[in-house]
């Protein structure tokens, strides 16, 4: 298998794999996966396990199972499928080009999934006399157009439902998105209610995402901890939550506010009660102390300003990080320390020109994938990998030295001159890069909340979670 599956990609599994699955399953499950071996991925791609869901001979026959990634002979991804004829006549069918027209309409990319895909894909028989339609779209699509779809779609004379797939694994119902309030949303790790949008909780589900985001060389992950002893995917998603109220003050604080010395101040006040808030949940451990500095500014300049426009926030931003805070003191820290013993200027440096390898890297590179189709994790890999290209990253720094900045920076070039993580050859140069950087017991946590920053600029753009 060259590529990573995602949910509701169909796989086909090798006929090793389909006979073993086959006498594991019920009886009638090994019937149908005997016929096919054909099944459809239910969560996202994880160190090499896929889960997958195989059909059997009638709708309420379902066999849940988890295969190595060696096991998928090709994957089939909805977005393959569009404009595929089907081999007979179904009301599913006749709606999915009404469907998709609409979807192009406001500037969306839809595809089909459930039974509809899984008989384009595959040949086979899933549709019944009553199947509703299921899409997805997976194009990181507007609150305002995601609403004018769905106005679009409630005429049809059959059903749709639309799933969202607006992040890295994760998904939400169309209705769900469009109502506005909390949202019940499939995450990587099981469901979970996002609550309505606001530019704080927008800043703590950035630093989720890019938390649970795999890979990442030598960062933390769904894989592991990387080049960390005392990090963990649950240690991190445990501070993210904990600065809400730390993010809301700031919102607070800037709100119609004066941009001056006292409001520095003020905003260096709430951070560093916010990293003590951090501290306190993780028991003394440093989580997110460089993206309580980016965020915490972003916040506050969203606020201030009341735009969406990534640019003009970022601008704000960074001249709130120029005002003098009397009482911050940064000697005592690792960033500091690599500043001064390697002439760079660290996260104070990136705010303060106002967040460039967040507006002339990361989003672009973002927007780039997408535009190809490239799945949503590859786009923030490569984002994250565009971060590292060039940034003086001071975590690397202190952790390697020159020789592992250097090493992070070409290890991340390399992978994307060979085509990004989503292709064969970047997968393989990640991997090279990955296993230097652990080498040097380096990670680089500075690009980590530069794309942390981007996804929520991305975020607070699109009025959508990351």
């Amino acid at each position: 298998m060259n590529e990573c599956p995602r949910p509701h990609d169909l796989v086909r599994l090798t006929p090793r794999a389909a006979r073993r699955l086959a006498a594991q399953a019920p009886a009638w499950a090994g019937a149908g996966l005997r016929h096919s071996g054909w099944a459809t991925v239910r969560r996202a791609y994880v160190g090499g396990a896929v889960g997958i869901g195989i059909r059997g001979l009638h709708r309420q026959e379902r066999y849940a199972a988890s295969v190595p990634a060696i096991d998928i002979a090709q994957i089939v991804t909805p977005e393959s499928l569009i404009g595929k004829a089907p081999l007979r006549d179904h009301a599913a069918f006749a709606a999915l080009d009404g469907v998709l027209a609409a979807a192009r309409a406001h500037r969306l990319t839809a595809a089909p999934i459930g039974a509809a895909g899984f008989e384009l894909g595959t040949g086979l028989r899933a549709l019944h006399a009553q199947s509703d339609l299921d899409v997805i779209v997976r194009a990181q699509p507007s609150q305002r157009a995601l609403l004018a779809f769905a106005r679009a779609l409630a005429d049809l004379p059959v059903r749709v439902d639309v799933e969202v797939a607006f992040g890295d694994g994760y998904g939400a119902a169309l209705e769900e998105v469009v109502r506005g309030g909390p949202m019940l949303v499939k995450t990587p790790g099981g469901p979970r209610m996002l609550p309505a949008f606001s530019a704080p909780r927008a800043a703590v589900q950035a630093l989720v995402a890019e938390a649970e985001l795999t890979p990442k060389p030598a960062l933390v992950d769904r894989r592991g901890s990387g080049a960390h002893e005392d990090l963990t995917l649950e240690l991190l998603l445990r501070s993210a939550a904990v600065l809400l109220n730390t993010f809301e003050a700031v919102a607070d604080a800037a709100l119609a506010a004066t941009l001056n010395a006292p409001l520095r101040e003020r905003l260096g006040e709430i951070g560093r009660k916010g990293e003590r808030r951090m501290l306190e949940a993780t028991g003394g451990v440093n989580t997110h102390r460089g993206a309580i500095w980016s965020l915490g500014l972003l916040v506050a300049a969203q606020a201030a300003a009341d735009t969406r426009d990534p640019t003009a926030i970022a601008s704000l931003a960074a001249s709130i990080a120029s005002l003098p805070d009397a009482a911050r003191d940064t000697s005592d820290s690792h960033g500091s320390r690599a500043c001064a013993r390697f002439g760079v200027r660290g996260a104070a440096g990136e705010a303060q020109d106002g967040f460039p390898h967040v507006l002339n890297r990361a989003l672009p590179a973002l927007r780039a994938a997408r535009e190809r189709g490239a799945a949503e994790w590859v786009a923030r890999v490569d984002a994250l990998l565009a971060i590292m290209t060039s940034l003086d990253d001071t975590c690397v720094l202190h952790r390697g030295g020159a020789a592992a900045l250097r090493a992070a920076q070409d290890g991340a070039a390399a992978t994307l001159a060979a085509g990004g993580i989503g292709t064969p050859e970047g997968a393989r140069a990640f991997a090279a890069l990955e296993a230097e950087l652990l080498a040097y017991n380096a990670s680089p946590g500075g690009a980590a909340d530069a794309l942390g920053a981007a996804l929520f600029l991305d975020s607070i753009e699109r009025e959508t979670w990351a």
